[in-house]
């Protein structure tokens, strides 16, 4: 058992609650990036809506805050390279795309082509603060399927870090 769970006994619990693996995508004027994300929720059927945690002091919370559109692509089970490439982060401005196949969408974010099961293009419509992340409400406004491949799915050891 890691020191974690030993001093909080409900890191162990919260860790285990399982989520699926996202690369986030957006662009503000000029710059855009990718990051890795797990915190996703669908949120509604009518008109089809989900939730994406974004920790607190990345440029990328800025933007989504401004309310700019952002593809969100579900990583397949054989999409690992994806982890690697967008789990380091990006500076402002350092290309986050270089090396990886992607489309533009008219709303204006990149989506992945390749390791992914699919994408949703969505627009943030509302936010609120959730200790050291921030949580977007979004409404998914387009989307494809492109794969029958397994999104990847992941468990954490503990509930007090990613």
């Amino acid at each position: 058992m890691d020191s974690d769970a030993v001093q909080h006994p409900l890191m162990g619990i919260l860790g285990k609650v399982p989520s699926g693996i996202y690369i986030l995508a957006a662009k503000s004027a000029d710059h855009e990036t990718g990051m890795l994300a797990s915190w996703v929720m669908q949120a509604g059927f009518e008109p089809p809506m989900l939730t994406v945690a974004v920790k607190q002091g990345r440029y990328l919370t800025d933007w989504l805050t401004a309310g700019n559109p952002f593809a969100l692509n579900v990583v397949a089970e054989e999409g690992k390279h994806l982890l690697s490439h967008f789990g380091r982060g990006f500076e402002l401005g350092q290309p986050a795309f270089e090396g990886i196949a992607t489309e533009r969408h008219a709303a204006g974010p990149l989506f992945l082509t390749e390791g992914v099961v699919g994408y949703l293009i969505c627009e943030p419509k509302a936010h609120t603060e959730s200790g050291d992340h921030r949580i977007f409400v979004a409404e998914v406004i387009d989307g494809q399927s492109m794969s029958e491949a397994r999104p990847m799915t992941h468990i954490r050891k503990t509930g007090s870090g990613y």
